[in-house]
Order: C-alpha cells, then structure tokens, then sequence
C-alpha cells in the first residue's frame, strides 16, 4: 500500500452583500468571503491538500480564477471534481484533518454539518474528517476580523 500526505491553505478576505460558506454549509454572518467563486477557504485548502497529495498542481491550475466557469461556483461542485481527478489515479482518501482560523462568526455549531456536506461529496465517512476551529487571538489580518483562513492535511492510499 502507498501512503502520500498533502497539505493545503487558503485565506479569503470579507466582503459586503456576499453570503458566508464554509466546508459547503451556509453560516449566518453579517459578510461573507470575497473570491471567484463562493470563496469557501475550508473546501479549497481540503482540495489543496487532496491534490498536493496526489502530487497534482493546486486548485488554480484545475479551476483558474480567469476563468468565468468558475464565476461564483459553488466550491461543493470543485470538490466532487477533485474527487474524481484523483480517483483516476486510483486514490482513496485516508482522512483529512482541518482547521477554520477566524475571530467570527462562531463556526463550532456547524462543523456537524460541515463533516457530513464533505463525506458525502467525497464518498468518504464522517469519522474519516476532522474539523477544528480556533482563533487568531486578535493577532494579524484574521484577529483584526479581515477574512478568514483554513489549513488541511490530507492522507491519501492506493494499492502498489
């Protein structure tokens, strides 16, 4: 059996009138998250990381912000289609772990629904996904309540 790990990141400022997604699950706050698409950071540092442990470019190489495909996509769609690109090389997702940085809004009550938005669009179990959430305390671009970043690890297997 062949393990690989990957690791992804992504940051999106706040933006007016936009609405707050996050790991494919609405979440009521006063700004959303500015991007090409529906600017969900949880979904595209899973994508990332799924990817990177692939040994496949990043999401901008697959779903390029120049592109008006992508305009406003809801990044569940990107993420089944991550999905699928790494199934052609026989991958099988292990299990991702990820955290959700921000100082608001409170995303603790949504991670339920956000670990079974992702296991459905990858086909994967719930107990295979781990999501944290945690605070900035105050410091940089997320304390000052600018934008939110997420970070995931992700382990991939296939038969050798």
């Amino acid at each position: 059996m062949t393990l690989r790990i990957g690791q992804g990141y992504d940051v999106h400022r706040f933006a007016e009138g936009r609405r707050l997604v996050l790991g494919g699950v609405e979440i009521p706050h006063a700004r959303g998250l500015d991007g090409h698409s529906d600017a969900d950071v949880l979904l595209h540092a899973i994508m990332d990381a799924l990817l990177g442990a692939a040994g496949l470019p990043d999401i901008g190489h697959f779903f390029p912000n120049t592109d008006a495909r992508w305009k406003d996509a809801d990044s569940r769609d990107l993420l089944r289609e991550v999905r699928a690109i790494i199934g052609r090389d026989s991958w099988m997702i292990g299990n991702i772990d990820a955290t959700i940085v921000a100082e608001a809004p409170r995303v603790g009550p949504h991670i339920d629904a956000m670990k079974a938005a992702i296991a459905s669009d990858l086909g994967i179990g719930q107990d295979r996904i781990g999501i944290k959430a945690t605070t900035n305390e105050t410091m940089g671009f997320v304390g000052r309540g600018e934008g939110i970043a997420a970070l995931a690890v992700a382990l991939l297997t296939t038969e050798s």
